[in-house]
């Protein structure tokens, strides 16, 4: 099973930040090759980041589990995310309101337009 794996460092953020990007209404994602190895050869280097103005800590936590239950859905279908690049996913405050089954193709559509 595939495992999140979280980045840790600043200077691990500025690098993806650097890289591709892709934005949407409901989330922006940033990929970078893996500049760095994760713990387990499995595991997938992605960090979700909410921005302190978006609503109160409940309203953040929610929209990045959400975000998170997606992700783990696309790992289960093959090859929906590359494993070879490390992610970025801010979450925005639209995306509080929407059903993860809106949500759940526009963010695969992202990962698919970030394979090329």
């Amino acid at each position: 099973m595939v495992k999140l794996e979280s980045l840790k460092k600043s200077n691990q953020f500025q690098k993806a930040l650097k890289e591709k990007k892709i934005h949407s209404k409901y989330f922006s994602i940033f990929a970078a090759k893996n500049f760095y190895k994760p713990r387990y050869k499995d595991n997938l280097l992605i960090s979700f980041v909410m921005k302190k103005k978006i609503g109160n800590a409940v309203k953040r936590n929610k929209i990045r589990r959400k975000l998170k239950a997606i992700v783990h859905k696309l790992l289960k279908k093959k090859g929906a995310i590359n494993k070879d690049y490390t992610y970025i996913v801010f979450g925005k405050s639209d995306a509080y309101a929407q059903k993860q089954n809106v949500l759940l193709p526009l963010i695969e559509k992202s990962f698919d337009r970030l394979k090329k």
